[in-house]
């Protein structure tokens, strides 16, 4: 009898710890491109780490500021020292919930707190949730207003830096081992 309360309890164990979905290769694309510039402001990390509880709807997300990539280096310099000051604020985070997933494919309001450059604000966006062969993907757009994260656009740079940016979110989980 001993025996099987101990199967029983491990069985149950690892079916709730299965809710569990991650990764650390989720990519964000960042871009805040002025229409009429001929200089794209575009950046991409491709080591965004995320933990996704498929049961609760749970989501926390981390981008190292410094593994944006531009074309520019002089770009990726301006981006990390003047505007990020990605040694004093060196991450950006999202913490929420993926409303309504019932373990299912489907578009989903993704609403929390987002920080970037050290401020926290209220978002929310649609994403559109993928689940196939025990894997869940969440990926979609939204745009943020620099000034409402502390994050100024100097006169000189207006003619290329946009005064909002385009998120642009792909993340491809896996069961947490």
């Amino acid at each position: 009898m001993k025996k099987i309360g101990i199967v029983v309890l491990l069985l149950t164990s690892m079916v709730g710890f299965s809710q569990k979905m991650m990764t650390r290769s989720g990519e964000i694309k960042f871009d805040a491109t002025v229409g009429s510039s001929v200089d794209e402001v575009k950046a991409t990390s491709n080591t965004v780490s995320c933990i996704f509880d498929k049961a609760t709807g749970d989501i926390a997300v981390q981008a190292m500021v410094k593994s944006f990539k531009f074309k520019s280096p002089l770009m990726e310099e301006h981006f990390n020292e003047n505007y990020m000051e990605s040694d004093k604020l060196p991450k950006t985070t999202f913490k929420g919930k993926v409303v309504g997933f019932e373990g299912k494919s489907g578009s989903c309001d993704v609403e929390g707190d987002l920080t970037i450059h050290g401020v926290t604000q209220k978002v929310k966006t649609k994403m559109t949730v993928t689940v196939a062969a025990g894997k869940v993907s969440i990926a979609g757009n939204f745009t943020v207003k620099l000034k409402d994260y502390n994050i100024d656009v100097p006169a000189l740079a207006k003619k290329t830096l946009a005064e909002t940016a385009k998120l642009s979110v792909n993340l491809d989980l896996d069961p947490k081992p």
